[in-house]
């Protein structure tokens, strides 16, 4: 288990490639003691640049603007970095970062504090939600279309650096100054873990970063105290992150022997089979795993992992497809490119490494994905049966590109008509609900939860209406036809949303996703069994279904 445990000339793009292969050859690999070919090449080429180039030069631009495409040209995934911005890149993986403690959003051109970290900076000098941040270190930040880029680049810095703030408070007159040193605030990968159901338990997983076990874990440990007993993973939309972190989640859940992954690849990264010690504390818990076609990397090891063991029901439409390794590896300049080392095989032997030998094809499969029905009809998905694997049960399963799940549940369009489209474009249904705790946070407060806080809304007619007249004097004329055909999906909205603001993302998932038909069909499966997968029954039979499929007003 140790093994698991924790510028701007333009330049023809033939000499920009070989300035950057002789670059990378001579400098960065340093593999042999005397030049090569190349490396002559190179320093030839350089040479006539430095003479006879009608514009003077600027190399070190050239080598930053010509570095992605070199590497762009290997394979879709390798990656240069520039210095710049390498921490940021970081951070979102690392599990912290330096700032002051606030989520935050851009409401009316203003940062307005949407929630306060609870032992974080920002509260320690009296922040609140609610507060709009005006002044940063005396300059003006209100009005001036700034983005978020630039809010996070001013509120983030080096551990115990000082910035400080002026703050717009709603019952206060006067704008409040808050002096707030920075300190090292956690970055977590769960947005959610709640009971959906008596005895099931659910957990949304973001990302797959450094604190994600730990924090997967301790969410696991929470709710099976709450009573659960069963478990839905909901990986849609997550990225991926570190694969060793997905290999930890598997671990939990497989019988020891039971193989996690396989990767391959060259060097020190040859082929090295990952497999579960059987220390996992969840080995006979039923589990279904939701995907879209935004899971990708870690999510799909994870996902192919309980998939061909025959340990998790996967709901949901096929997955990104993303099979080959990055490894990052930091320059001499504080830059870093993360190059592709190998690919992972799920324990079946699928590669889901989609094609990417036409990079243009590549860059567009989601939208003909979506062009060609497949998010709304299993006979639109292109499956290569030459590339039929079975699980441990003897269920097929198929490689080429993305995990494709037990049970297919289309997008969901049900409600959306162009009335919908148009006031969630321009982001009404978010500034409204931000407005509704603004003016009501003293009663919304005083719920714990999500069931607590819908009690203190108005019933949902009347609810509606408040939003219908308040998109109309923000542009959007009421249209009740379409507004009626998109009621209940506006009004979960909104209750979410307020939820969101007012109680955090916990509550916001506890409800949206009652109306969410992946949720829905998951407790059902659970409920009735449909997760067990046992050894003298193999579930070959277990055929992919389609649920309703809605119709979309155009």
């Amino acid at each position: 288990m140790n093994n698991l445990k924790k510028a701007s000339i333009w330049v023809p793009v033939t000499v920009a490639l070989t300035f950057i292969l002789g670059f990378l050859a001579g400098d960065i690999l340093n593999r042999q003691s005397g030049p090569t070919r190349t490396q002559k090449k190179f320093q030839t080429i350089l040479n006539l640049i430095r003479k006879d180039y009608v514009d003077a030069v600027n190399l070190d631009s050239l080598l930053e603007n010509t570095l992605p495409s070199l590497l762009t040209n290997l394979d879709p995934h390798s990656a240069y970095i520039p210095a710049k911005d390498l921490q940021s890149v970081n951070e979102e993986l690392d599990g912290s970062f330096c700032g002051i403690g606030v989520q935050f959003t851009l409401n009316n051109d203003t940062i307005t504090v949407i929630e306060v970290i609870s032992g974080g900076p920002a509260e320690k000098v009296g922040m609140m939600a609610g507060d709009r941040i005006v002044k940063v270190d005396g300059e003006n930040v209100a009005g001036i279309g700034i983005t978020q880029e630039q809010v996070l680049k001013q509120l983030r810095g080096e551990r115990d650096t000082r910035v400080k703030l002026g703050v717009k408070r709603p019952n206060a007159k006067k704008t409040l100054t808050f002096e707030v040193t920075r300190r090292d605030i956690p970055v977590t990968s769960i947005d959610a873990s709640y009971i959906v159901s008596p005895g099931i338990g659910y957990v949304k997983v973001n990302k797959f970063g450094r604190t994600t076990y730990d924090e997967f874990w301790q969410a696991l440990n929470q709710l099976k105290n709450d009573g659960a007993q069963d478990f839905i993973i909901d990986l849609r939309g997550n990225t991926g992150g570190f694969m060793e972190i997905a290999f930890l989640m598997a671990n939990e859940f497989l019988d020891n022997g039971q193989t996690i992954v396989t990767t391959k690849g060259r060097d020190f990264y040859s082929t090295k089979e990952v497999r579960a010690d059987g220390t996992g504390n969840f080995k006979d818990s039923q589990l279904v795993v939701l995907l879209d076609e935004f899971s990708a990397s870690s999510s799909e090891i994870l996902a192919g992992a309980l998939q061909d063991n025959d340990r998790a029901l996967i709901i949901g439409r096929r997955s990104f497809g993303k099979g080959l390794i990055q490894h990052q590896s930091v320059l001499p300049d504080s830059s870093a490119i993360r190059l592709t080392v190998g690919r992972y095989y799920t324990p079946s032997g699928r590669c889901i490494q989609k094609d990417y030998s036409n990079s243009a094809q590549y860059g567009h499969d989601i939208l003909d994905r979506y062009e060609r029905g497949e998010m709304f009809s299993q006979d639109s998905i292109k499956i290569d049966k030459s590339l039929m694997y079975l699980t441990r049960n003897g269920r097929s399963v198929y490689g080429g590109g993305g995990i494709m799940p037990d049970i297919f549940v289309p997008n969901d369009t049900s409600g959306i008509t162009s009335y919908y489209i148009n006031v969630a474009n321009a982001g009404l249904l978010h500034k409204f609900a931000f407005d509704y705790v603004d003016s009501h946070r003293e009663e919304l407060l005083k719920a714990t939860n999500a069931e607590e806080l819908m009690k203190r809304l108005p019933a949902d007619d009347t609810l509606l209406r408040q939003f219908v007249n308040y998109a109309a004097r923000n542009g959007v004329s009421a249209r009740w036809y379409y507004i009626n055909i998109s009621h209940d999906l506006i009004v979960n909205q909104l209750k979410a949303l307020i939820a969101r603001d007012a109680l955090g993302y916990t509550a916001y998932f506890t409800i949206v996703n009652t109306m969410d038909s992946n949720v829905k069909r998951a407790v059902n499966e659970l409920l009735e069994g449909g997760a067990a997968f046992p050894i003298n029954n193999p579930a070959s039979d277990l055929q992919p279904s389609v649920g309703n499929q809605q119709t979309q007003e155009q």
